[in-house]
């Protein structure tokens, strides 16, 4: 990647910034120049994020809801306000929701998975992008997943929510990219994180590390990815080297899929 893949100067904004993801994808968008707004959901400790950024003072960091709209526009505000702009923004706030066959998931469940994966992916972009576009244009990467490529037993929720994310990127791509907005998904495989050690304790609750082992042997990398990999498509996406990279699905998965 050449030189104008740095961040200097651009101002991002990140969702499920507390998570494994998102907190490599901040300390990455910092340490390549970027001055960043933090989000996660209300009661999150930012503690760990802020100690692996040594405390940036281009780091700003928010509790907020990103199903109720009242709060995403709150922090798409304070977002504008702290550094002016929205340069870039990572989509990324995301659940697993509970392992269960259909029959027997609970709809509550369900419909909490696609108030988080779904009408929070649509709020943020709903928000941004009237910041984005007077600006001149601006990166909006979503967070989906292999799962919203292909289906997966007793993840329905997760799964339909990751295809949904996939749907509303393209829709929104076509939409604005006349107005330099670009609007992308990454698609990250089975990455070493909280939400994949849920996964495999819901999949087998006696022995998650055979669930582990299992996954990966699906894998051609024969390993689980890691959060900064992912961090690095991202940081990619938002720069400029990505500037005609519109309305696409780029999957992070050790070539999972390629077989």
């Amino acid at each position: 990647m050449g030189e104008r893949n740095d961040l200097a100067g651009k101002a991002a904004l990140v969702t499920g910034a507390a998570g494994a993801i998102g907190a490599a994808t901040v300390k990455l968008m910092l340490e390549r120049g970027a001055s960043v707004v933090a989000v996660d959901r209300p009661g999150v400790s930012f503690k760990p994020l802020i100690a692996a950024c040594g405390e940036a003072a281009s780091l700003v960091t928010l509790e907020a809801d990103v199903t109720d709209e009242a709060q995403v526009a709150d922090y798409v505000d304070l977002a504008r306000k702290s550094f002016g702009r929205i340069d870039i923004f990572f989509n990324n706030a995301g659940i697993e929701g509970v392992v269960r066959t259909v029959p027997d998931y609970p709809l509550e469940d369900f419909q909490r998975v696609l108030a988080v994966n779904v009408v929070g992916v649509f709020l943020g972009m709903k928000h941004v992008i009237p910041v984005m576009v007077p600006q001149g244009g601006g990166a909006i990467i979503n967070m989906s997943s292999v799962a919203g490529l292909v289906g997966s037993p007793g993840l329905s929720a997760y799964v339909a929510s990751k295809h949904a994310v996939i749907g509303l990127t393209r829709s929104a791509a076509a939409e604005w990219a006349s107005h330099r907005v670009r609007i992308n998904t990454v698609n990250p495989g089975p990455i070493e994180s909280r939400m994949m050690r849920s996964i495999e304790s819901g999949v087998a609750p006696a022995g998650p590390q055979k669930a582990h082992d299992q996954f990966a042997q699906t894998i051609p990398a024969g390993r689980y990815g890691t959060p900064e990999e992912v961090a690095r498509l991202v940081a990619f996406l938002g720069s400029d080297d990505a500037a005609y990279l519109n309305g696409s699905v780029y999957a992070v998965d050790g070539g999972m899929h390629a077989v």
